[in-house]
């Protein structure tokens, strides 16, 4: 039997509540910033949760529920008003208005204690996963964290494996030495769906 090395975790829905708390919250307030009078409300976001990645999801919502939106550059609005949820997003994290779920800080402990690996792998920004660990567990949890393997340093976003592959070439571990800790919100289980 092969012994466990390393845990790797996701982050939205796996470390904390970040989608319906944090993620769907920063979109609106860029979206009114903007002066657009879209509004994510749980049941439209239950539904965008379809496409992994803020800058995907938005082009979905385009393409697929707004259809009769216009913009002369569609590629710089995205990239905009996901720069800007963002940065609200990280300001939530900021003033503690999103909590890690009950018992990922004492799993964590227990894993450090037990001299495993830890490591995240996420399609969410770097920035987002920097302001969760730092506004939750504290700065100095950062180094906790052999690889961050975050945003679009993959060319395909899950559920493709690639960011999963690339976080075990980081760690130089195999599939079968770790166990991975991922949540897909999609199934209706945090409260959003």
């Amino acid at each position: 039997m092969k012994q466990l090395k390393a845990i790797i975790f996701d982050v939205d829905g796996t470390l904390a509540e970040t989608e319906r708390d944090g993620h769907r919250i920063a979109f609106n307030l860029a979206f009114k910033d903007a002066g657009l009078d879209w509004d994510w409300d749980d049941a439209l976001y239950a539904e965008l949760l379809a496409v992994t990645g803020g800058k995907e999801r938005i082009r979905y919502f385009l393409s697929d529920f707004h259809t009769d939106f216009k913009h002369d550059d569609i590629d710089s609005l995205i990239i905009s008003l996901h720069a800007n949820k963002t940065k609200h997003y990280v300001e939530l994290l900021e003033s503690n208005a999103i909590a890690l779920r009950p018992g990922v800080a004492r799993l964590i402990d227990e894993a450090r204690a037990a001299g495993l690996t830890l490591a995240i792998a996420t399609t969410t920004t770097p920035q987002n996963v920097t302001a969760l660990v730092k506004s939750t567990l504290g700065e100095e949890a950062l180094a906790w964290f052999d690889c961050i393997a975050a945003g679009d340093i993959v060319p395909a976003k899950k559920p493709a494996p690639d960011i999963f592959d690339y976080c075990l070439k980081e760690l130089g571990l195999a599939a079968e030495d770790c166990i991975v800790f991922d949540y897909d919100c999609r199934e209706g289980i945090c409260g959003t769906c």
